[in-house]
């Protein structure tokens, strides 16, 4: 049991309630209330009119009450025993969506929001959360509710992974999911010798060993985290492919996957391209998890 809420934002669009279905399977894990909150978008000369969220009511009129009317709905059919409480903000959304996270155990955020277009990709308020949350802020993408059994952590480098296995492991404890720590590493193709070559031979040797360098790196790495959590399976996957590329396959078959974001959260655009990579390409919900300062 935690006094952390879960916070989810919405604006009416089923990708955000889709996230609210997600949060509220999360909260009702960790045994955490639910905050459902809202930041309507307006015009920036509106907010300095009506700076109260009665006035963002009176100026929208229903749809904003309407948003969180149908977020609570669909929490509770998810999650009928949770405490929910909601939130009207009033400001920018992308701010105001981010800071709510503020003391919060995760943020969640639907990919794209109302008016989104299929063809782009990351919304604005996802993007910026992903890039400046104080919390792990997880992406809900084509969420279905299957079951996978599986949470992926990737991991890049040794050094900086604590938040990331930390947060990975618990959430693998919570499911009873095996934990797939994963280190995905990209190296330029074959040098100039052709199919049967010396060189193609060296190269080719060399690739088996950095492999083996990096899987018994990671080995150690994930070592303390297994001894944390000795309940939960874990196994350990290196790949030759691009980060990105490699880890956005992996939520596909996965429960959630969980990356790393460098730096704190007043720090800067501290997201990556590996990051944005994910996010743009993923099949299923994304955590993103800032380093402990």
């Amino acid at each position: 049991m935690t006094t952390r809420p879960v916070v989810v934002g919405v604006d009416g669009s089923e990708e955000s309630l889709r996230a609210v279905e997600w949060a509220a399977r999360e909260a009702d894990r960790h045994g955490a209330a639910l905050r459902i909150v809202s930041a309507p978008a307006m015009p920036p000369r509106m907010w300095a009119s009506s700076p109260a969220p009665a006035g963002v009511a009176k100026v929208l009129g229903d749809v904003p009450r309407r948003a969180l009317g149908e977020a609570i709905a669909r929490a509770g059919e998810v999650a009928p025993d949770l405490l929910v409480d909601t939130d009207l903000l009033t400001g920018p959304p992308a701010l105001m969506v981010t800071g709510s996270g503020c003391g919060a155990l995760l943020l969640v955020v639907g990919a794209r929001g109302a008016g989104g277009f299929a063809a782009m990709l990351l919304g604005s308020v996802s993007r910026y959360a992903a890039m400046h949350a104080s919390c792990p802020v997880v992406v809900v993408r084509e969420e279905t509710g299957a079951v996978h059994r599986e949470v992926v952590a990737g991991i890049r480098d040794p050094y900086e992974v604590n938040a990331t296995l930390a947060f990975a492991f618990e959430e693998a404890a919570l499911r009873g999911a095996t934990l797939a720590a994963v280190h995905a590493w990209h190296w330029s193709p074959a040098p100039f010798g052709g199919p049967g070559g010396r060189e193609t031979k060296a190269h080719q040797a060399d690739l088996a060993k950095v492999s083996a360098d990096a899987l018994r790196n990671l080995a150690e790495t994930v070592r303390a985290w297994r001894e944390k959590y000795p309940d939960v399976p874990v196994r350990e996957d290196i790949v030759h492919g691009h980060p990105a590329r490699v880890l956005a396959s992996y939520t596909a078959r996965a429960d959630l996957v969980v990356i790393g974001r460098r730096g704190g959260h007043d720090s800067g655009p501290a997201i990556g391209a590996v990051q944005h990579g994910v996010l743009n390409h993923a099949h299923g919900p994304v955590a993103i998890v800032p380093a402990r300062s």
